[in-house]
């Protein structure tokens, strides 16, 4: 039985179990599993690493810190400082980001001329992709967190004016803390705004809401998640 799976912690809600092993299912991919490796931490991956499995995801809170316990990163994984994919080549541990692709191409059918400048809320290994993606496409990014160089509260009329696209890289929201938004002078944002959430479950967060309230466009993670596992799948198979 080949064996893929997700490493993560407390991830029993992980949207990649069902769609990997329905994927193998609908594509009579055979004697092919894919499984949650839940671990309480990284000392346990020596283990996991034993086991001869196929390839891995990563999810948080291990996206930056497993990089130690792999062999090699690619050039993108390298540049991000983030992995979210694992293959296994030659019984060696190579990384990769294919978060970076999946934001990219779910965000640029959404793109208008004024969108130069993207809110980034949160420092994680997602938003790191984020903000690679972003660079590629040459939109300035202003990262936003708790105790970075800019907060929560310095965030300004000026600021979110000037900043047409809000990207939530927290987990803030998601299911089942419903109620939960990050904490934006939402009475600024308007029309012009591209509001961004990670976050899929609930398909339409908080956030969203608020930010559709103002007129804002609005999308969740559910593509981005979508094209990231398949670019995953691409690199075990490649």
């Amino acid at each position: 039985m080949k064996t893929y799976g997700l490493i993560g912690k407390k991830i029993s809600y992980s949207f990649s179990r069902n769609y990997f092993n329905n994927k193998f299912n609908k594509e009579s991919i055979l004697n092919t599993q894919y499984v949650n490796f839940d671990i309480d931490n990284l000392s346990e991956l020596n283990l996991l690493f034993k086991e001869n499995n196929q390839g891995y995801n990563v999810t948080i809170p291990y996206k930056e810190a497993i990089i130690p316990y792999l062999d090699a990163l690619d050039i993108h994984a390298e540049k991000i400082g983030a992995v979210n994919t694992i293959k296994i080549e030659n019984e060696k541990k190579i990384g990769y980001n294919t978060d970076w692709i999946g934001f990219k191409k779910s965000i640029v059918p959404l793109l208008e001329v004024h969108h130069t400048k993207a809110l980034v809320l949160g420092t994680g290994g997602a938003s790191k992709a984020v903000i690679y993606a972003l660079d590629q496409l040459q939109i300035q990014t202003l990262i936003v967190s708790r105790n970075g160089k800019t907060s929560y509260e310095d965030l300004s009329e000026e600021i979110i004016h000037n900043h047409t696209i809000i990207i939530n890289c927290t987990p803030v929201g998601t299911f089942p803390n419903v109620d939960s938004a990050p904490q934006i002078p939402y009475n600024y944002i308007s029309n012009n705004h591209l509001a961004y959430d990670l976050v899929y479950n609930p398909a339409e967060t908080l956030f969203l809401k608020n930010c559709k309230k103002q007129g804002a466009t609005i999308k969740n993670g559910w593509e981005m998640l979508q094209i990231q596992a398949e670019e995953a799948w691409k690199i075990w198979n490649s």
